[in-house]
Formats: structure tokens, sequence, C-alpha cells
């Protein structure tokens, strides 16, 4: 019988889902609020990006930091095992271009690897 507590399960539910992945991704770039991701991420809602982060930080890829003003202010970065996840995101945005060209995919020109955005 075969376990499924497999790498490569561990891998889907950790950073599996809709959100996750770009999530990440923007994390990669720079230390994020909240209220930033709703004009990088369109569509989607206060409840999921709140899950999404949650989960994310209980899995310990991203950390919250609450900074003490008024308004408080909240921003999120990636840990050091969110870090390491980085080289994965651009082996996963590489294999989406090439993809999206195989298949003839229109693709959002905003959403860049993150050696692509190095380079431009």
């Amino acid at each position: 019988m075969v376990s499924h507590n497999t790498g490569i399960n561990i891998f889907v539910n950790t950073v599996g889902g809709k959100w996750k992945g770009l999530i990440l991704y923007f994390l990669s770039q720079q230390s994020i609020r909240t209220k930033d991701f709703y004009p990088l991420i369109p569509g989607i809602t206060q409840k999921v990006l709140t899950d999404q982060l949650k989960q994310l930080e209980r899995d310990g890829l991203v950390q919250r930091e609450l900074f003490p003003e008024v308004p408080p202010r909240v921003e999120y970065s990636l840990t050091d095992l969110g870090q390491s996840f980085v080289p994965i995101l651009n082996i996963m945005c590489e294999w989406g271009n090439t993809y999206a060209l195989a298949r003839d995919i229109e693709k959002d020109g905003q959403i860049r690897c993150s050696h692509e955005a190095k380079k431009a």
C-alpha cells in the first residue's frame, strides 16, 4: 500500500490552490501589505486572501508582521523556508510560459518569471 504522505502530496497540499502560487510569487518580489494584494490579484476576495495567507503562515512559508501604528499596519513576507521555494516558482513560471506557447494560450503580460523581471 502506498502512503499518501509523499513528497508530491505534501507539496501540492502546501502550495496548491488557485491563489497560493500568485501570493508566493508577489511576496518573492517584496513584502506586501494586505490591502496591496487586491490590485495584484484581481478577483480574490478578502476571506480567501485571509485564509490563504493564514495557511501559508501556518505552513511556515509566510510571516506576518504587525506594526504598532494607528491604524495598525500588517505586512507579509516570505520566511527563509518560503524563500527556498522561489527557485521552484521560477521553474513553474518557465514551464507555464512553455506550455502557453505550445498550446497557443494567451498570457497576461503583467506576470514575469523572477529572472525575466531582473533582465527587463
